[in-house]
């Protein structure tokens, strides 16, 4: 055999060698990972994985070291990642998911509900006021008495009520009682005397105090801006209340599966707290906060907390990814609910009333632009159709100045309610739109009686904002709704309330579909906090926040989705939220 065929030859078995060793190896054609010489902290085996990750949608395992991802894919792949002092988690085939984000939430309203009166299933005035004297027997004399989730719609009578049977069960404390969604309060008669109130207390721009309409004195109920005439007299919550309203918040929605929220609007006193709980290694969560614009957008305590952190530059990432300050929180109109949210005509059910801009448009201009100019983000509360047109047109006066503001990721909190040629400005202006999908089916019993038939059409349309190739950030917007996502996600897939009214879904054409629904409560909610390449999916080098939960919610009947539960919540790869290895 001559010299060149002994090459040719050698060659040929060389090649068919390297082929049988590569297909006789293990093949892992769905995972990703680092370096695996490095042993993960965790690892969670034999689950049924939803990555939200669209390389790679589906997996086995996970494994995570340092509070970052290290690998994801098959349980054979997951072996090279374990070490002797690794903690493996057999999930039984249990879900798992990215941890949930709720892109609207209230914080310490949530810790402070949970502490306070709350009357979320009432069916009546009388049982509320049944409730307060209960209370009253508990309570010093002089001792303020809160609670809040009122709701008279869902009352026989459908009209707000007025003070005198609350007054007579609480004459020696004064009582404040907000409405469910926080627009409107009820105060009793020894609230209103140490507030000064009565029948001459003009209204303040942007608010209104119900009065009866033959004697002209308060009725006890005060409107968005109206409140503040009250509530100033209110003592305000010391640094140990909240930090204690804080910690109640973390646990509840910790066991909802919730690892992060978008604080929708608070101070720098609150924010200093949440740093103070960081630096003692108290706070396992994660907060992206708001600062609340208020008052005047120069002289204003909101406009000086404002200021420091302009002249700061953007707090991200504080205390390992537990805190970021980067935003500013807008309030433009007041709810539906109490008929205060900024209409373009009147409502179909109250034909003098058009609802009120709480800001004006020339404020939400100053404070948008002051912060915009800074490189913050701003996020606009916008409900009615006026309130939400205002916001837009605002955000492109803010684009025509400086381009860049296009790539600040602006926010129109709720919108709710859109004129059909507003519809498609969110994507021109580049907006994401955070929505509540709760607020829809708490709603729907009187939405188009609030709007009428045309115009309720542009009300929660989510599938049709979706198609424009705008992102919804899912959120509940608590305590105004439960803060539990998973009641979120039902909402958004079916628009039924919990009984399945009704038969399938209200407006089903805007419904979404569960991949969309997911992805609200954790990408597209992570992207708009500017967290994508951190949060949102589990994907190697993300943090590592997973919730396993004890029914696929993917695959089973929707109304199974509301008897899911969170079974484990992890935040950094650190179990926060269940017990370690036991499932129900």
């Amino acid at each position: 055999m001559t010299i060149s065929r002994l090459l040719s030859l050698a060659i040929t078995l060389s090649f068919v060698f390297i082929v049988l060793s590569w297909s006789a190896s293990p093949k892992d054609p769905v995972s990703k990972s680092a370096s695996p010489q490095a042993p993960a902290d965790l690892i969670l085996m034999n689950g049924n994985i939803y990555t939200v990750n669209s390389h790679m949608p589906h997996a086995e395992a996970v494994a995570a070291r340092g509070g970052l991802i290290s690998y994801v894919g098959s349980n054979a792949g997951a072996q090279a990642f374990k070490g002797p002092s690794t903690e493996v988690v057999d999930l039984e085939g249990k879900t798992v998911v990215p941890g949930l984000i709720d892109a609207h939430g209230h914080f310490i309203n949530l810790g402070e509900s949970l502490q306070r009166l709350s009357f979320v299933d009432t069916r009546s005035y009388e049982e509320i006021v049944s409730m307060v004297r209960k209370k009253v027997e508990a309570t010093p004399v002089n001792e303020w008495i809160q609670g809040r989730g009122w709701d008279q719609t869902r009352w026989a009578t459908k009209e707000f009520p007025d003070h005198h049977a609350l007054s007579r069960v609480s004459p020696n404390n004064p009582v404040w009682l907000t409405r469910v969604d926080g627009h409107a309060a009820l105060a009793n008669a020894a609230a209103m005397k140490l507030a000064g109130i009565t029948a001459t207390t003009k209204d303040p721009d942007g608010g209104k105090i119900v009065r009866d309409p033959k004697t002209g004195e308060p009725t006890g109920v005060f409107i968005d801006n109206a409140k503040s005439l009250v509530e100033k007299v209110i003592p305000p919550l010391t640094r140990d209340q909240i930090k204690r309203a804080a910690t109640l918040a973390i646990q509840k929605c910790l066991q909802d599966g919730l690892t992060e929220v978008h604080d929708a609007g608070t101070s720098a006193e609150v924010i200093d707290v949440y740093k103070d709980l960081i630096d003692a290694g108290k706070f396992d969560f994660r907060i992206y906060a708001m600062i609340m614009a208020s008052g005047d957008p120069v002289k204003s305590p909101a406009a000086h907390t404002l200021d420091a952190y302009l002249k700061a530059g953007p707090l991200v990432g504080y205390g390992n990814n537990h805190l970021t300050v980067r935003s500013l929180k807008i309030v433009s109109d007041g709810a539906m609910g109490s008929r205060g949210a900024a209409m373009l005509q009147p409502y179909s059910d109250d034909p003098g009333n058009s609802g009120w801009m709480v800001m004006s448009k020339n404020l939400i201009y100053e404070w948008a632009k002051k912060a915009t100019d800074g490189g913050f983000q701003v996020n606009t509360h916008a409900i009615g159709d006026r309130a939400n047109r205002v916001w837009l047109d605002v955000v492109e006066q803010l684009e025509k100045e400086n381009p860049k503001v296009k790539d600040l990721r602006l926010r129109d909190e709720h919108a709710q309610v859109l004129s059909p040629t507003d519809l498609p400005r969110l994507a021109e202006l580049h907006i994401i739109a955070s929505m509540q999908p709760t607020h829809c089916t708490s709603d729907m019993r009187w939405a188009e009686q609030r709007l009428g038939p045309q115009r309720v059409r542009g009300a929660y349309a989510w599938r049709s904002i979706l198609r424009t190739g705008v992102r919804i950030a899912g959120g509940s917007d608590f305590p105004v709704e439960d803060p539990n996502p998973l009641w979120g996600i039902y909402s958004a897939i079916t628009r039924q309330d919990h009984s399945g009214w009704p038969t399938g879904g209200w407006m089903p054409q805007e419904k979404m579909t569960r991949d969309e629904a997911l992805r609200a409560f954790t990408l597209d909610a992570a992207y708009a906090a500017f967290e994508e390449k951190i949060k949102g999916s589990i994907e190697v080098g993300k943090l590592a926040d997973f919730v396993v939960l004890s029914q696929d919610i993917m695959k089973i009947e929707p109304a199974q989705i509301l008897r899911t539960e969170v079974e484990k919540t992890f935040l950094g790869g650190k179990l926060v939220f269940g017990k370690v290895g036991q499932f129900h």
